[in-house]
C-alpha cells in the first residue's frame, strides 16, 4: 500500500491554549480537519502518519472570523479608476483570519454577486473558509438566482444578504416595507437552507441612524439575531444610539475596525468597544470587522467625491491587542469580539469560534505580543510566519 503524500494528522504543541478560556491543555490533535483531542501529553501510535508542530512559545486561540471583507474589491464612488483591488488568501491569514465573508458595497453593476462568488471560491482554493451575502447596497438586492430565497438555498456559500445600506446618501434609499420585505425573504431562505439568513446592514452617517432597523424589530415579528448594524463608531451619536439598540432589542452590533482611525481616535473601534461597554452593552452582543479592500472615501458638504483610501484589515488585528493589553477584557471575552459572537451571528456557533472536540481546526498561534505567527484553517496551516 502506498503511503500518503502528506500526514493525515496534526499534533500542535503549545505554551497555552485558550478556547477561549484558558484550560489545562498544551496540545491540540487534527484529524480530518477538525479537532479530535485537547489534552497534555496526548499520545499517537508510532506508525500512524502524524506531523508534529513544537511551539511552545506560543499560545493557541480561536483563528479570527471577519464577517465584513471586500474580497473583490469595493469602491467605486469615482469611477472606475477607483475600484479597490481584491484581496488575497495571504492578506487575510497573516492576520490570523480564517474564516471571511465577502460583501459588495455601493458598486454592483461593475462587480456582481457572480463575480464576488468566484471571488470566494478563489480563497477557498488558497485555504481560507469563505462564504460571502448575496445582495449590496441597494434595494431590490442583485442576486444569482434572480431570487434571496433560491441563493440561500442552492448556494453554500451563500449565508445571508448584505451590505445592505440605509441612512446613507449612496442607499437605494428603501421603504420601510422593502426592508421588512428584503429581511423576511432571508429569513424564510435561511430556514429553509438550514442557515442564520442573516441581513447585514450598512448604517451611513444619515441623521435617520438606526430608526429604520428599530422600526423593523417594533413593527414586525422578526428577531433581533436577524439583522446585523455595522459601522456603527462612524459618529458619537450613532455610536449612542447603537448602544441604546442592543440593550433595548437583546441585539447584536458590528464595530468596524476602520484604519484611517488609529486606537486613540474618538471613533476607533477600540474606544468604541470601550464605549459600548461602559453604557451596559455586554461584550457578547459586540462584534468587530475590518471592511478590508473596501473604500474610505470622502465627500464633501455637497456629497461630491473629493477622495478615498482602500481600507485595510491591520486595525482589525490591532484593535483587539490594545483591549486586551489595556485590560478592558479578558482575553476569553475579547476573543468572542472577533470569533465565537462571530460565529453565532453567522450560523456557525457549532463548528467555528471555539477551540472544541469536533470543531473546524480554525487555529491561530499568537505570541506573548498577541501577534499571529501561524495560522490554520481547518487543519491545514495557511499563514507561517517566516521571522
Amino acid at each position: 500500500m502506498t503511503a500518503p503524500s502528506e500526514p493525515l494528522l496534526t499534533l500542535l504543541r503549545v505554551g497555552t491554549i485558550h478556547t477561549p478560556e484558558t484550560v489545562d491543555a498544551t496540545e491540540i490533535l487534527i484529524a480530518d480537519g477538525r479537532i479530535a483531542a485537547l489534552g497534555s501529553n496526548l499520545s499517537v501510535p508510532p506508525d500512524w502518519p502524524v506531523e508534529i508542530i513544537d511551539a511552545p512559545d506560543l499560545a493557541a486561540v480561536p483563528a479570527f472570523i471577519d464577517q465584513h471583507a471586500h474580497v473583490t474589491g469595493g469602491g467605486g464612488e469615482g469611477g472606475c479608476g477607483t475600484r479597490c483591488p481584491a484581496m488575497s488568501a495571504a492578506d487575510i491569514a497573516c492576520m490570523g483570519i480564517a474564516t471571511v465573508v465577502g460583501v459588495l458595497g455601493t458598486d454592483s453593476v461593475s462587480r456582481s454577486p457572480a463575480d464576488l462568488l468566484a471571488g470566494v471560491r478563489g480563497l477557498c482554493a488558497d485555504g481560507i473558509d469563505a462564504y460571502m451575502y448575496t445582495g449590496a447596497y441597494r434595494v431590490p438586492a442583485p442576486t444569482l438566482t434572480g431570487d434571496i430565497q433560491r441563493d440561500l438555498a442552492w448556494i453554500p456559500e451563500v449565508i445571508g444578504v448584505g451590505e445592505i445600506a440605509i441612512s446613507d446618501h449612496r442607499s437605494s434609499q428603501p421603504t420601510q416595507e422593502e426592508i421588512a420585505r428584503l429581511v423576511s425573504e432571508a429569513r424564510v431562505g435561511g430556514m429553509l437552507a438550514g442557515k442564520r439568513g442573516i441581513c447585514h446592514f450598512h448604517v451611513g452617517d444619515g441623521r435617520r441612524g438606526l430608526e429604520p432597523l428599530r422600526r423593523l424589530l417594533s413593527e414586525t415579528e422578526i428577531p433581533p439575531d436577524q439583522v446585523i448594524p455595522t459601522h456603527v463608531n462612524r459618529r458619537h451619536e450613532l455610536l449612542e444610539e447603537a448602544a441604546e439598540y442592543a440593550k433595548m432589542y437583546g441585539a447584536t452590533i458590528d464595530v468596524t475596525a476602520f484604519d484611517d482611525c488609529p486606537g486613540d481616535s474618538e471613533f476607533s473601534a477600540y474606544n468604541a468597544v470601550v464605549e459600548l461597554l461602559r453604557r451596559g452593552v455586554p461584550a457578547d452582543r459586540i462584534t468587530l470587522s475590518s471592511d478590508c479592500n473596501g473604500s474610505l472615501p470622502e465627500f464633501d458638504a455637497n456629497g461630491d467625491y473629493a477622495g478615498m483610501r482602500v481600507a485595510r484589515n491591520t486595525e482589525l488585528l490591532g484593535a483587539w491587542q490594545k483591549l486586551v493589553r489595556d485590560g478592558v477584557l479578558p482575553i476569553g471575552d475579547a476573543l468572542g469580539l472577533i470569533t465565537g459572537n462571530v460565529a453565532r451571528v453567522l450560523g456557525l456557533q457549532h463548528r467555528k469560534g471555539r477551540l472544541a472536540t469536533g470543531f473546524a481546526a480554525d487555529i491561530a498561534l499568537i505570541d506573548a505580543d498577541l501577534q499571529p505567527r501561524q495560522t490554520f484553517a481547518a487543519g491545514r496551516r495557511i499563514f507561517l510566519d517566516a521571522g
